[in-house]
Parts: structure tokens; sequence; C-alpha cells
């Protein structure tokens, strides 16, 4: 879909992105503060920031309950949610555009008028045990916080964090929305049919009845390598696994675009060099791998199942694989197709008003950068297969990685599986 950006910069300290999707039917609203996880004021409350989320949508200056709000907010098909994670803590909102005046000032009650109250609190309380909860029954969601954990990251794992939720008191989560939510925090994407608009939007978002407050800066860690980690589950038929390995700075997009395109020959199809090779032999059904760029450092990762008696041979593809691209064996007609690939999935991630407002959050809310739409598939076009190796050998080099599974096995087959990926760090 056709579509024009405009990033403004409010008044009030707030700064976000118009985007005007001309004969668009459908609004998209998505403000985003940082005040996740992280920006609790002490660990010992650490679910602080998910419970308040989880009442954002409850009483407030104009409704007396979740139900009464909710029923409001609903009626012509409009749909809210809200979500909270280490860094931020994001309220997305989309309706049809005949009645996105109303919608968007309901979330302006929601996001600045909340009237907490212990009734909500301990019901919320008990939705997010129960949430959590549910989350160590599935062995990925498990797995990650302790990778992030092993290497060095300050969070806490699900079963730390099921520890704090009685700790959390009203007074922690009223502390927090009026430290967190703040203009000066804010950062918003609003897409739609904007033309004839823009001026009326900008000039309610500067009334927004939120304090000037300042852009949180994000937290730096320290990043070390892990020992092999097995967390023992005698219910885990196969082996769940995640090797992540980090550079403590932050890719370029070209770096970036370029390991993008080495994951979708590594993992991306059933054809690929690990993935693929896996399913031809029958070694595994399933497994990814995913580059990630964060404010001060960027993450390779690799993860799936495998079937305990089926992993060594697993390990010794992704070994194979991974030094033939540090030995530079990576054709063009491979890189061509990733470069196809991607610009195909370009093309097609632009259908509905939300998919085009989701392009532009994921790097706006992260770091400020407006992404320019157009000119991703020259950037796509022009990866070059000497950054793609060069940066896959400079995480290979730094050689702060962890591999970490969960399975009803035992921990000595998982150093063994480790020893295999240790000889990669060795030859570089």
């Amino acid at each position: 879909m056709k579509h024009t950006v405009e990033e403004v910069r409010l008044k009030n300290g707030a700064r976000g992105l118009l985007i005007d999707v001309p004969g668009a039917t459908v609004m998209s609203f998505q403000f985003q503060f940082r005040a996740g996880n992280r920006y609790v004021a002490n660990k010992n409350v650490y679910e602080t920031a998910h419970i308040m989320e989880h009442m954002a949508f409850g009483a407030n200056a104009r409704f007396k309950d979740e139900h009464e709000f909710e029923a409001e907010f609903t009626k012509n098909g409009a749909y809210h949610n809200a979500y909270t994670s280490d860094m931020s803590m994001v309220y997305v909102a989309d309706c049809a555009d005949f009645e996105w005046e109303r919608i968007f000032d309901l979330q302006r009650v929601s996001i600045c008028q909340p009237r907490f109250n212990n009734e909500e609190l301990e019901a919320e309380k008990g939705n997010v045990r129960s949430e959590l909860t549910g989350y160590l029954n599935n062995h990925n969601r498990v797995l990650w916080p302790k990778v992030q954990q092993l290497l060095g990251e300050d969070v806490l794992t699900f079963n730390q964090r099921l520890r704090t939720i009685p700790r959390v008191k009203l007074r922690h989560i009223k502390e927090h929305h009026a430290r967190t939510h703040t203009a000066g925090n804010m950062r918003f994407v609003i897409a739609g049919k904007l033309q004839g608009r823009k001026s009326e939007i900008k000039r309610q978002l500067e009334e927004w009845e939120l304090p000037a407050g300042e852009r949180f800066e994000a937290p730096h860690d320290t990043f070390t390598a892990g020992n092999p980690t097995l967390i023992r589950r005698k219910e885990a038929s196969n082996l769940t696994f995640a090797w992540s390995m980090i550079v403590p700075r932050e890719l370029t997009d070209e770096e970036s675009d370029a390991m993008n395109c080495l994951d979708h020959i590594l993992t991306g199809t059933m054809h690929s060099r690990i993935y693929g090779a896996a399913r031809k032999k029958g070694v595994a059904y399933g497994m990814f791998s995913d580059t990630s760029v964060g404010f001060h450092d960027s993450s390779w990762d690799f993860g799936g199942q495998v079937n305990l008696d089926t992993a060594d041979a697993l390990f010794d593809i992704i070994v194979r694989e991974l030094k033939a691209v540090m030995d530079g064996k990576i054709s063009q007609a491979e890189i061509d197709a990733a470069k196809s690939y991607a610009l195909g999935r370009h093309q097609m991630g632009a259908q509905t008003v939300s998919q085009i407002s989701n392009f532009y959050t994921n790097r706006y809310f992260a770091d400020g950068v407006v992404k320019d739409y157009e000119k991703v598939p020259d950037s796509i076009k022009s990866t070059t297969k000497e950054c793609m190796i060069d940066t896959a050998r400079e995480f290979i080099g730094h050689n702060i990685s962890v591999l970490a599974g969960v399975s009803s096995g035992e921990r000595k087959e998982l150093v063994q599986l480790n020893n295999k990926l240790a000889t990669l760090f060795e030859a570089a």
C-alpha cells in the first residue's frame, strides 16, 4: 500500500510518526514508553511493569472497571491490546476509520488517567501468575531468558519472576506509571487516512495529561561467555536448545541485511544448508537462526528441537556449515536466491495498515530511526558476500556465546554438543 511518513516532535517532548495511507479504511495506533521490566524501581518487585500493563484497560477517569471500558472500546469492532518487554510497554489499537476520534480519545483516557485500585491489582496479579506459570510448560519460553542471564543480561527467569508477584503493591504500580508515563518518554506511530487530520492529532497529543519527563536511556549490559547449561525436565522427551553469540556493538543496516540473508541460506527453507540438510536426513523437524540488533550489542541466535539420539548429527551439520561460511564458501546463486526471497517478503509486508505501521515501529521505538520503505529493495540488492562473511566471522571471533537446553537427558550430553560448537572458535 502506498503511504507517506512524517516524523513529528511535539512541544511536550513526545515524538512520533504520522503515516498517511490514502484510501485506508482502518486506523492503527501504537504508543510506546520505555517502561518495561528493566525500568522497575526495584528488582524485588520485578513484575510491577507487567502487572501494570495488565491493568492498563481497567478503571480510569471515565469508566469504573475493565468491563465497562472494554464494552465501550470494542462496540464497533475496534481492537486493543498492550504488551510489556524487557525495555518497552506498548499500547496498540486498530479501528474502523469512521470511529478513529472516539478510539483515539479512549486511548488517551486509559494511558493518561488510570485509576488503579486494589481489587483490579489482586485480580491481575492472579492473571499474571497464571500466564507465567503457563510459560513454564513451554520449553522455548523457559530457555531464552536463561540464555540472556547466562550471557550477562540483568533479567529474571519466569520462576524468579513468579516469586516477585506477591511483593507488588498498589504504590509500586502508581509509582511506575508516574515515573515512566511521561510525554518525553513517549513515542507513537499512527497510521491510516491522515490527510486533513494531522493538525488535530498533534493538537490532541500535545494536550494529553502527561508530565514532561525525559526519554530513558537503554540499559547497557556487559556480556561474557557462559557455561553450557541444562534445564532438566523429566517430561521433556527431546532437546530444546538455544545457542546465542554476541557482538558487543550495534550492527549497521548493511550488516543486518547481510546476516538476514545468511540466516535464510542456513535455516530459512526446506532446502537451506542446515535446516534443509537436517530435514533431508531425518535429523530434526525444526530449527531456526536469527540475527537481532540491540542498543549496544547484537546477537546471532540458533535454536530448535531435536531428538536426543540425533542431536549429535544435527550439531555436526551446524558446525560443518558454519565452518564453510567462515571459509567463504557461499555461492552467488545462494546469495541471489536469498535476496529474491527478501524482496518478495518485503513487498508482501505492506498489505495492511497494521503491517505498514509495524514496519516502522520496530526500529523507531528502539532508537528513533525512521526507516525508508522505498529504499529497502536497493539495500537488499546491495548485500555483498564480503559483508556477510566478515560479519559472521566477527561473531565467531568475539567468542561470547552460550549453549543451553531443556531435556530429560544429562548435562554431559549438552557439554558434548557444546564441545562441537567450540571447534568453531578454536579455528577462528
